[in-house]
C-alpha cells in the first residue's frame, strides 16, 4: 500500500465526520490543517472523482441550493479502512520521531 497524499489524508478525514458537500469539505480540511492546506475547487473535484474511483468515498446524496446542485459525499468502509490505515502508519512515525529527539535532547545521539 503506497502513502497517501496529504491532501488526500485530509479529505478522508472531513468525510469521516459524516457526508459533506465539495465547499464543506474544503472549509474542513482548512479547519483541520490549521490552516496549512488550501484546496482549490479544481484540485479537490479531481480527488474527490479518484477517490469515488477509488470506491474510498461514495456519493451520498444531491440537493438543489439556490437553482445548483450540491452533492454530498460521504467515507465509503473500504475509505474508513484505509484512512485508519494511513493514520496508523503516520502515528508510528511520529513515535519513532518523537522518540529520536529525546534522545537528541537528553545530550545522546540518534
Amino acid at each position: 500500500m503506497r502513502q497517501m497524499q496529504e491532501p488526500t489524508f485530509l479529505i478522508l478525514t472531513a468525510l469521516a465526520a459524516g457526508p459533506q458537500h465539495g465547499y464543506g469539505v474544503i472549509t474542513d480540511v482548512e479547519r483541520i490543517s490549521d490552516g496549512q492546506v488550501r484546496l482549490r475547487a479544481g484540485t479537490l473535484y479531481a480527488a474527490l472523482d479518484r477517490l469515488q474511483g477509488e470506491g474510498l468515498i461514495a456519493e451520498d446524496r444531491e440537493e438543489i441550493v439556490d437553482g445548483r446542485v450540491r452533492r454530498y459525499y460521504r467515507l465509503t468502509g473500504d475509505g474508513a479502512a484505509r484512512l485508519a490505515a494511513e493514520a496508523e502508519r503516520m502515528s508510528r512515525h511520529a513515535k519513532a520521531a518523537t522518540a529520536r529527539l529525546r534522545v537528541i535532547g537528553s545530550g545522546g545521539t540518534a
